[in-house]
């Protein structure tokens, strides 16, 4: 009995060890998939503080939260099994899509460019409605579309990054991205769109230094939130540009991908104390301009549409 009893306990500290084992597998992959994602996810965090904008501030927290539920739910309910079907079923389908978003995304951010330029302003029509319940309603389902576009990216991105590997496997490290990133994000999106709050309140505060802080944040707000509208416009297309050059890398349609690498090479190799520094941003510039190029041609294509009927 004690022998068996022995045996027994080898047995469970060999599967704890093959269950840390393969943890620290599902972690490892997790943070390699997301890091890749990491644009996706700058543009997520950008975009998504636009919704709570002219609802009333005890309700931020609460719609943050619905938002953060339809994203987990997009990830792991829709995007997830789809992922691993795809891997499972049509591996070869992953680039396409792929590129297909990058193109989306590509579309969208040229359009906000365009938009900007021409000094359109969309969110007006948001304060025309004056139901608060109606308002709620549709800015969460409006911030869960918008997320589930990204969310299939970052789901994509994450699933093309990694090495062939079980589907139990797969469904693991992509559910833990999906964790991760949505936690992340909607807890950034929180502090950003509450940080208003905080500063009215340290500018209540008898102390003269919380005062100046809590005005200083007061005031800092509003070019925060324009910034980030900008990133978030700015990643969209660099985003999209850069899924799309990979992307035609893969089809070895190569020139448009070597012009951009060797361009980025020749910036790092002419400063040589930042070369990686300054090779990553000019291939971002790079992928940048192959974006506005593609997003410009589907927003003249859809607006010459338009026109016609």
């Amino acid at each position: 009995m004690p022998g068996g009893l022995v045996a027994l306990l080898d047995d469970v500290a060999a599967l704890t060890k093959l269950a840390a084992s393969s943890l620290d597998d599902v972690a490892g992959a997790a943070g390699k998939a997301g890091a890749k994602a990491a644009g996706v996810v700058i543009d997520d965090t950008a975009v998504t503080p636009r919704y709570v904008v002219g609802l009333s501030p005890e309700r931020e927290l609460p719609i943050i939260a619905k938002i953060a539920r339809g994203s987990l739910k997009n990830k792991l309910l829709f995007l997830l099994p789809a992922a691993v079907g795809l891997s499972l079923l049509a591996p070869w389908a992953i680039v396409p899509i792929l590129m297909v978003g990058g193109a989306y995304l590509c579309f969208e951010g040229t359009e906000k460019v365009v938009e900007a330029a021409r000094g359109e302003d969309h969110g007006a029509e948001v304060v025309e409605i004056t139901d608060p319940r109606e308002l709620e309603d549709r800015q969460v389902a409006g911030a869960i579309r918008t997320d589930f576009i990204l969310s299939a990216e970052i789901m994509a991105i994450a699933l093309a990054e990694l090495p062939e590997q079980s589907a139990v496997m797969q469904a693991a490290v992509l559910a833990a991205v999906a964790i991760a990133i949505t936690v992340g994000v909607y807890g950034v999106v929180a502090l950003i769109v509450k940080m208003d709050d905080v500063g009215l309140h340290l500018a209540g505060r008898p102390n003269g230094s919380a005062q100046a802080l809590g005005r200083g944040l007061v005031r800092t707000m509003p070019i925060l939130l324009k910034a980030l509208s900008i990133i978030g416009t700015a990643a969209m297309i660099w985003v999209g540009g850069g899924i799309i050059v990979h992307g035609l890398e893969v089809f070895h349609l190569t020139p448009i991908p070597h012009w951009v690498h060797h361009a980025a090479e020749v910036a790092g190799h002419a400063v040589p104390v930042a070369q990686g520094a300054v090779q990553w941003i000019v291939g971002a510039i790079g992928s940048g301009i192959v974006g506005l190029i593609v997003g410009g041609v589907i927003v003249a294509a859809l607006h010459a549409a338009k026109k016609k009927h």
